[in-house]
């Protein structure tokens, strides 16, 4: 439908938010009645404040989006600061730039509620029926539970009914959704496609190229009006959707006044740009409603049995709690925190300050170790001495001729061992009047430099462990700390997040890439087919999934100084005109050379 820029759209009294739209375009006009545009406004200046109150759900601005296809990047970054660009070109530029964020940003709703319901398509029929029943908040709970009863009380066919009503449940859902990411993708191409086409001119000329763009704008506008209410007449027969969204959608259009003209007065431009505003918001307007009916639950609404169970066990531990704290005269609280106080100091004292003292003390007080080390081999070395000596003086008694002084210990022994073994021959000859007596004591010698040797040797080897016995006892601790020192640097790292560093952000940016060169192929296979719309369709996909690549990898490229390059590869692969296998060259590029879309294993 069409309709001229000041007439109203009726609206059901009972849709609050048709309401609210009404409301807001009642004050935008009464307000543009008291302040005529000429005194100086800014363009859509009244129309985004207005929109700003009037709209029940506002989204924040991204810090980023995909650039408009101008000539040069160059050209277009200087756009703002160059003195010889008119004010009405400024903001045709700023009204370009807000039809392709907003697009932009309902193409990414509508792809996360889509992804959702695709997830839950492709599931089996029991978790299906888990959803219909459990995951759709406590009212879906309580009437599923009472129909799923009846069903099986009258014809015992409860648990297929429930199949067939959730696969058309979430089939309904996706064939909305997709419908509107079709209309809206195949709306975003044809502007960039057409900010493409004219963007020569807009730099060079922008004040004769004005009112062309403006009025291709305007039917752009309208071609999305009539393929959305297309749309809308085809699903208003057997929609399940409670509290559908029965109102259609209706563009502003342009009036019939000079729209060929090469020349516009500076009101009229202002009034063309006011009147996009005015559509765009109204765009807006709709799919915020039309969406909701049709989005994913909140996580609130998928969790509200496991955040029933929480708070009911919270409520629980409370009231044990109180039962056991000095409210209600007890003193157990008191106690049980004495008890883990005293077991923490005990832990502490036991796994942390003790172990750090010993590992301390073994590496400041080497020296002096060393020192009583020594002391004690010159020790053992007296008895060794000693005990070469008496054998020394024996052998040469025993033999009658004299040893040399390097002779062996284990020969003299031997000659030792013989005589005692003669002696005992004769144990009381051997006793009164031979060599038994002296044999004796030189073996005790022998067994006192033994015993010597093996204490030097086993001291040794217990002060050599020390310090290891040191980290066994600390060692519970370290893995505490270990452990919190994980958890602590996966919150700050918060890799589950695409703008993260860990694997997980790195996996789903290069799914994303994927995407990207799924939907470059996928538009070159419909474009070879003829199927125009269609690739026009995948072609706006594309630029959606190359927005989202653009704004998530920003950070990180920056940082490793690969920022410049990396955006002109997806500014390049989002320019119409470029061939489909420059664009596949530029993407298998990109995921093997810059840094922030490489897989983990092959960092450096």
């Amino acid at each position: 439908m069409e309709v001229s820029s000041g007439d109203e759209s009726p609206l059901p009294s009972n849709n609050l938010k048709a309401l609210a739209s009404l409301y807001s375009n009642y004050v935008r006009n009464s307000i543009r009645s008291f302040f005529p545009i000429s005194i100086g406004f800014p363009d859509g200046f009244l129309s985004r404040i207005v929109s700003f109150y009037g709209s029940s759900k506002r989204r924040r601005r991204r810090k980023t989006c995909l650039p408009l296809p101008l000539p040069s990047v160059t050209a277009a970054a200087s756009l703002d600061r160059s003195s010889a660009i008119t004010p009405e070109a400024r903001r045709i530029f700023n009204v370009l730039e807000d039809i392709i964020e907003h697009t932009l940003q309902n193409l990414h709703n509508i792809q996360k509620n889509l992804g959702f319901w695709h997830l839950r398509a492709e599931g089996s029929s029991a978790r299906k029926s888990y959803f219909m029943i459990c995951e759709r908040g406590p009212c879906a709970f309580i009437n599923g539970t009472l129909q799923l009863i009846r069903d099986c009380l009258a014809d015992g066919s409860s648990m297929q009914k429930l199949h067939c009503s959730a696969s058309s449940y979430i089939s309904e859902r996706i064939s909305v959704l997709a419908s509107l990411r079709y209309c809206l993708a195949t709306f975003l191409a044809k502007v960039y496609m057409e900010v493409d086409r004219i963007g020569e001119d807009l730099v060079k000329d922008p004040e004769n190229s004005l009112p062309s763009l403006l009025v291709t704008i305007n039917d752009l506008f309208l071609k999305l009006e009539a393929s959305i209410g297309h749309f809308h007449a085809n699903r208003q027969s057997g929609s399940s959707v409670d509290g559908s969204y029965s109102v259609p959608l209706m563009f502003a259009k342009l009036p019939e006044v000079n729209q060929e003209g090469s020349q516009w007065s500076e009101c009229e431009i202002r009034d063309a740009i006011n009147l996009i505003y005015e559509n765009l918001h109204t765009l807006d307007s709709y799919l915020s409603v039309l969406v909701s009916k049709h989005r994913k639950p909140k996580k609130v609404t998928l969790y509200w049995m496991h955040y029933t169970c929480g708070a009911v066990g919270i409520s629980v531990c409370s009231l044990w709690l109180l039962r056991h704290s000095k409210f209600m005269g007890s003193s157990d609280i008191d106690n049980w925190i004495r008890e883990a106080k005293d077991s923490t100091i005990t832990f502490w004292n036991d796994h942390v300050e003790q172990p750090i003292l010993s590992i301390r003390d073994e590496l400041f007080e080497t020296f002096r170790k060393r020192q009583k080390g020594v002391m004690e081999r010159e020790e053992v070395k007296l008895t060794a001495d000693s005990l070469h000596r008496m054998l020394v003086a024996f052998s040469e008694q025993t033999i009658g001729k004299q040893f040399p002084v390097n002779a062996s210990d284990q020969k003299m022994l031997e000659i030792v061992m013989n005589r005692y073994e003669k002696e005992l021959t004769h144990p009381i000859q051997g006793l009164v009047g031979g060599e038994l007596v002296r044999a004796l004591l030189i073996q005790v010698q022998k067994l006192k430099l033994d015993i010597e040797e093996a204490m030097l040797e086993l001291d040794q080897i217990l002060r050599a462990n020390e310090i290891n016995f040191a980290i066994l006892a600390a060692l519970p601790a370290f893995f505490i700390s270990l452990i919190l020192v994980m958890v602590v640097r996966a919150w700050f790292k918060q890799d589950t997040r695409a703008e993260g560093r860990g694997r997980v952000a790195r996996i789903q940016r290069r799914l994303l890439l994927r995407e990207i060169e799924r939907a470059i192929m996928q538009f070159q296979i419909y474009k070879d087919q003829g199927l125009e719309n269609d690739a026009q369709c995948m072609y706006g996909l594309g630029l959606c999934f190359l927005d989202s690549l653009h704004c998530l990898v920003e950070r990180h490229a920056k940082d490793t100084g690969e920022w410049m390059c990396l955006r002109q590869d997806i500014i390049d692969l989002a320019k119409p005109g470029l061939q489909t296998e420059h664009k596949l060259s530029i993407a298998s590029r990109m995921e093997r050379v810059y840094d922030c879309l490489l897989p983990s294993s092959k960092r450096n």
